[in-house]
């Protein structure tokens, strides 16, 4: 597997307000010795130097820096660098665009995305377009901002809230404040330009850089929010656009409605999880956890509510395996059923008195502090959060009760609640208004980006899309969590036009 899908697995937001895409940054965003930057006949705007990349992960694989305004009232002001990467079209005479690929997040690398995921989607693709994607502002080979946080602060298990054993919250509070100070401190105008709405004109700055008058597109998880904004934002700019495992577009809530949202969408997807890990086939595996699915919930709940009492010495030195570190593990192998096996593992080695659990990577370590800035900026900066803490304490007791799965963190407070500056701009609410040329494909059982938040953006989009549903669990579905029948689907749409002419189903 990929350092990209390990890290995306592990850490996609989409639905979720305080987790990111894990992104090195990535030397294939590095280009070599770039030649003479070159515009299509006709076009305005930036260029883009195209070169051989440093590190490259695909045949034919090219790399660009593109500049883009650090603020867009200040077209000619400071400007940022975004790291570009593109495969170009094999069959000119096949060639009818330019595919988009967004990256999610926030903070995941485009860059990486198009190398995990260019072999594959070519193939589908057979040359109808050159595959482009990008790392936004303060991710990957782009230009970066940091908030100085120390290592307790930067582990993916504190920079989601987690309540603490027993439901208090004294401690997210205390740790929000810290993190939201120290990014008003350290992070100046670059993280504070971290944004949806600069996002989407770093993508229309990068069509113009393309000479292309329109884009095609595919974007998944926090990706989808990206690009039903710039649909909105800019519907003369879109050819065919697809939109992969959605959420709620509510333009007062944003970010906190996502993360609010991966309470229902833990418990539509955990019995997929129940099922197989009860099946006798995981007998000779040595991952069977209970003779029935109803016995598998329980099992996993007292496990946590055990390590909450009484945390277990781990792989790691220095870093117990608890109640919420099984929990955020748990959260991250709802995502993909490979992932299944390495969280049945870790159950069944912490149940294990002699048994030394072993932590996934990405919970035995802090996140770099990069990476943390702009998991938090974005959310952070697209809506102002509220700040009442009494009001986070009774959601969090609340959804601790309803969801215990998720045990209070969906509702709970964040470094948003603390944010020094204000929102620079409303967030876009998504309308009808626009081409029919939307391709919505959502799984069933989604744990990050539950099916009920993709019926609200399916609404709100109205005629402009299709929704083909996938009877399927997993977190981003094409070429990836979802099935072969939802693939088609994309496929045909992105090579050929076609689109169901109303909402489809799909059995798994």
């Amino acid at each position: 597997m990929t350092t990209y899908a390990r890290r995306t697995l592990l850490l996609t937001l989409s639905a979720a307000a305080v987790a990111g895409t894990l992104a090195a940054v990535s030397p294939a965003a590095r280009a070599q010795a770039p030649g003479p930057a070159v515009r299509a006949p006709g076009a305005s705007g930036p260029s883009l130097a195209w070169g051989a990349c440093a590190d490259p992960g695909l045949p034919r694989q090219e790399c660009a820096e593109l500049p883009v305004p650090l603020d867009y009232r200040d077209p000619d002001g400071p400007q940022l660098t975004l790291a570009v990467s593109r495969v170009r079209s094999d069959r000119p005479a096949a060639r009818r665009g330019t595919l988009l690929m967004i990256p999610g997040g926030p903070g995941g690398s485009g860059v990486a995305r198009l190398v995990a995921k260019g072999k594959a989607l070519g193939k589908e693709m057979a040359g109808a377009y050159d595959l482009v994607s990008f790392d936004p502002r303060g991710t990957g080979g782009s230009s970066t901002a940091s908030c100085g946080l120390g290592a307790d602060d930067r582990q993916l298990v504190t920079l989601r809230s987690w309540p603490e054993p027993g439901g208090g919250i004294t401690e997210n509070i205390a740790r929000s404040r810290r993190i939201a100070e120290a990014c008003g401190r350290h992070g100046g105008a670059v993280l504070r330009s971290m944004s949806t709405a600069n996002e989407v004109r770093d993508i229309d700055h990068l069509r113009r850089a393309l000479g292309e008058e329109k884009l095609s597109a595919w974007g998944a998880s926090y990706a989808t929010y990206v690009g039903a904004v710039y649909a909105q934002k800019y519907p003369q700019h879109t050819d065919r656009w697809v939109l992969d495992s959605n959420d709620d577009p509510d333009p007062s809530r944003v970010g906190r409605g996502w993360l609010a949202n991966m309470a229902v969408g833990a418990d539509d997807r955990f019995p997929d999880f129940a099922a197989w890990a009860a099946d006798p086939a995981r007998e000779g595996e040595g991952l069977r956890l209970a003779e029935h699915p109803g016995d598998v919930r329980p099992l996993v709940l007292a496990l946590a509510a055990k390590l909450d009492r009484e945390p277990k010495e781990s792989g790691t030195k220095g870093v117990p395996l608890t109640g919420n570190l099984l929990r955020q593990a748990l959260q991250n192998a709802l995502q993909s059923d490979d992932r299944f096996p390495s969280f049945a593992r870790l159950v069944r080695q912490a149940r294990d008195p002699a048994a030394r659990p072993v932590l996934p990577g990405v919970l035995a370590g802090p996140l770099p502090d990069e990476q943390a800035a702009v998991m938090m900026a974005t959310v952070c900066n697209d809506v102002r959060w509220p700040a009442s803490v009494a009001a986070y304490r009774r959601a969090a007791a609340v959804d601790r009760a309803r969801h215990p799965l998720t045990a209070g963190m969906p509702a709970n407070i964040t470094p948003c609640a603390f944010w020094k500056d204000a929102p620079a701009e409303p967030p876009t609410r998504i309308t009808a208004d626009g081409p029919s040329n939307i391709l919505m494909l959502q799984n069933r059982r989604d744990p990050n980006s539950p099916y009920a938040g993709a019926l609200i953006l399916r609404q709100a989009l109205g005629g402009r899309a299709r929704l083909v549903t996938l009877e399927h669990g997993g977190h981003e579905a094409y070429l990836g969590n979802g099935t072969a029948c939802g693939d088609r689907a994309v496929t045909a749409f992105l090579t050929t036009g076609r689109r169901p002419e109303r909402d489809a189903y799909c059995a798994d």
